[in-house]
């Protein structure tokens, strides 16, 4: 990672966490809850990285006074735990998918896994700075429920298989939407598709398949730069814990991608989005107004 000056790589080409975690600290205990919210929170259309963000700021856990670089790190252990379990819980679809790979299939995963690529490495940063707020995050989530909501009202007339290069890369758009925290990556490709027409099930397939490979990536090349700037010795096992705690919860609540298919409307989760950022903002607003 490159020195963005002086006062933070020096003459080194690497930026390495503060090796106390800057002001706050993670206990094994947060570690564990967080990574047990993960699990479920990436399964629902609710964004697992806006509650993340929010629980420990909404509970005054020292977690949101973290160095920077650390919570990057924790969120990378907790995306490596969900994902080893959903490569598991979905492995016979993922065999399937592997199976029947051609040229057109591999061109729709192509047109899904750019947009995301693409802004996720022009964008990262951008928006690491300036829409990690609590009032940001509840404005993802207050946004993203009503795209749901809306999209969800549309006929289901559509299968998976017939999803061709304009409904991947309209799912691609989507996971780049879904880079904006609060946003959701499950509830924007949801959208995406209902929009174009597919019934709810098939609408939760593409979902997974065009998510799987762009969570894959990232943990991926987030683990790699994790892996070159170093972590603290007294990170290591809350990070370990985390994994640990999300990857068991994912397994746990695998019944959860079945029930948000079988389930008639979006709008519960919507409803439970919109009632999550207001209360977000209403705590944003008592803050400011205190003297």
């Amino acid at each position: 990672m490159r020195s963005r000056g002086g006062s933070e790589g020096g003459a080194g080409t690497r930026r390495r966490m503060s090796p106390e975690g800057g002001r706050g600290k993670l206990t094994i205990g947060q570690a564990l809850a967080l990574g047990a919210l993960h699990g479920p929170a990436e399964l629902l259309p609710i964004s697992s990285s806006g509650h993340v963000a929010l629980v420990p700021w909404l509970l005054s856990w020292d977690y949101r006074l973290l160095d920077g670089e650390l919570r990057k790190s924790f969120e990378v252990a907790l995306h490596a735990g969900t994902a080893a379990a959903l490569l598991i819980t979905l492995r016979g679809e993922v065999v399937e998918a592997v199976g029947t790979l051609d040229r057109r299939r591999l061109a729709l995963i192509a047109l899904s896994f750019a947009p995301p690529a693409v802004a996720g490495y022009a964008l990262e940063r951008p928006i690491e700075r300036r829409l990690g707020t609590p009032a940001s995050i509840a404005a993802g989530l207050i946004a993203g429920a009503i795209a749901m909501a809306l999209a969800d009202r549309g006929p289901q007339l559509r299968r998976h298989e017939d999803a061709g290069a304009r409904d991947a890369l309209g799912l691609g758009i989507a996971q780049a939407c879904a880079l904006v925290p609060g946003v959701s990556r499950n509830g924007a490709t949801l959208a995406a598709a209902r929009l174009a027409g597919f019934t709810r099930a098939d609408a939760n397939r593409l979902s997974r398949h065009a998510a799987l490979p762009v969570i894959a990536g990232a943990t991926l090349l987030k683990g790699v730069r994790l892996r070159r700037r170093g972590l603290p010795a007294h990170a290591r096992l809350p990070l370990a814990a985390g994994a640990a705690a999300s990857f068991a919860s994912t397994l746990g609540c695998t019944w959860l991608i079945r029930q948000v298919e079988r389930d008639r409307s979006l709008l519960p989760y919507a409803a439970y989005r919109i009632a999550l950022g207001i209360v977000v903002l209403a705590r944003v607003r008592s803050k400011t107004m205190q003297p």
